[in-house]
């Protein structure tokens, strides 16, 4: 009865690890020759915007600045 079970569990380990061929949506990865997007540069601070301590305003105004349109 064990060897039965043993034996089930083996099956089904060696079966869950069998390999398989999963699609490829585009072009195969490893072929050398296929064709990618160009590379574009792109700064890493480009967009870098200083964040430093600055006096606080009038909680009222940075409300108004902050709050949509109504909608009359």
């Amino acid at each position: 009865m064990i060897m039965r079970y043993l034996s089930i569990g083996l099956l089904l380990f060696v079966a869950a690890c069998k390999a398989y061929s999963s699609p490829v949506a585009g072009t195969d990865p490893a072929d050398p020759a296929a064709r990618v997007a160009p590379l574009r540069y792109q700064a890493a601070l480009g967009t870098y915007v200083s964040q430093r301590p600055v006096a606080p305003g009038d909680w009222r105004e940075q409300n108004r600045r902050v709050t949509p349109p109504s909608q009359q």
